[in-house]
């Protein structure tokens, strides 16, 4: 699998998985009922942030990330990341490729700590990754998120030290 920044011409690949994860409403708290060009401006993002895809051995986009600094101003020594895996590709390393190379760019960036503001609850899978990778929930917004299955949960604010 090779990681690289992503480029215009990759949004068409990203598109198909994005609008099916989002759509699903389980992890990610943008609108259901997102289009194509409002998912290209909340997700390809250009420096000082970042966007990367992950390529297979066949040249087909399995998974992205974007990366950027958490707040401006006084803020803005934290960075945060966002990231996707295409179902289909799921069990192979390829969210986890991806954590590790945005916890790369930011300690490169000169970020002090990366957070993530929005980790559903019920994502134990993502969950698991990140504590994995030394993120810790720092604190938990109750019935912050409507999950279509389980009702109101929580949204977890997860930090790591770079």
């Amino acid at each position: 699998m090779l990681l690289r920044e992503a480029t215009p011409e990759d949004w068409p690949a990203i598109w198909p998985f994005f609008r099916s994860v989002v759509a699903a409403g389980e992890t990610f708290p943008y609108p259901l009922d997102m289009d194509s060009e409002t998912g290209r401006q909340w997700w390809m993002h250009s420096a000082p942030d970042r966007t990367v895809v992950a390529v297979d051995a066949e040249g087909r986009v399995v998974g992205t990330a974007t990366m950027n600094r958490n707040r401006p101003g006084n803020g803005s020594h934290v960075a945060s990341a966002s990231y996707l895996v295409d179902p289909a590709h799921h069990g192979r390393g390829i969210g986890r490729a991806l954590v590790e190379d945005s916890l790369d760019w930011a300690r490169r960036a000169g970020f002090r700590a990366m957070q993530f503001n929005a980790v559903v609850a019920t994502n134990h899978h993502a969950v698991n990754l990140y504590r994995s990778l030394g993120f810790e929930i720092v604190g938990t917004v109750p019935e912050a998120f409507h999950h279509p299955v389980e009702g109101y949960v929580g949204l977890h604010v997860m930090y790591r030290p770079l």
